[in-house]
């Protein structure tokens, strides 16, 4: 008879009782960092892309909307520190400009988000970061089904996403009077990607 009193479990795969499970390390907190480049060469650009133009200011980042009424105007009354780039992708031949895409919840929306991912994915824009890209409600409630795997499939070609959710104030073009914690986190969360120094 074994060990363990089971007749059908040898002594050699019997686990001591005073053995301690493994202990699992917790993982290290790393800096926020992109975690996503372009790929020349192995992402097409699309046929139709946004428009590119010569940065106009030392922004922190700017605020790329994907498409009218993004809710650009919004976050940069809400989140200080970056720039409204008016649906251009800020270029410059001396410096990298930081960049965040913002996009409604909406299918079209989040479709012109996707050419836009693509666009910069494609390694057609020198000298871009992107840091991630905003997804604002564009209603109030749990967004369907469709519309999450959607926000799921854009969220793969971008380093990060952050979700805000419906503001009715912004709806009518007022400032909320207090700005749910999504918004906090992705003001901190920006502060942080923007306080080295840009790549070389």
């Amino acid at each position: 008879m074994s060990e363990s009193g089971n007749p059908w479990v040898t002594p050699a795969t019997t686990v001591p009782r005073h053995q301690a499970p493994p202990v699992r390390a917790e993982p290290s907190q790393q800096p926020l960092r992109s975690h996503i480049r372009p790929q020349p060469g192995g992402v097409d650009a699309p046929p139709v892309g946004l428009p590119g133009r010569d940065a106009q200011s030392s922004a922190r980042w700017w605020w790329l909307g994907c498409h009218g009424g993004a809710g650009v105007t919004s976050l940069a009354a809400a989140v200080p520190g970056g720039d409204d780039s008016s649906r251009c992708w800020p270029l410059s031949k001396t410096t990298h400009q930081r960049v965040v895409l913002v996009t409604r919840s909406h299918a079209a929306g989040l479709q012109a988000t996707q050419w836009a991912a693509r666009q910069w994915a494609s390694g057609s824009l020198p000298g871009v970061e992107l840091l991630g890209l905003v997804v604002v409600a564009d209603a109030p409630g749990r967004l369907p089904a469709p519309l999450r795997d959607l926000v799921r499939l854009v969220s793969g070609g971008v380093p990060r996403t952050w979700s805000v959710p419906w503001i009715e104030a912004w709806r009518l073009g007022q400032p909320a009077d207090a700005l749910p914690r999504e918004v906090a986190k992705l003001a901190k969360d920006l502060l942080l990607l923007t306080e080295s120094e840009m790549p070389r």
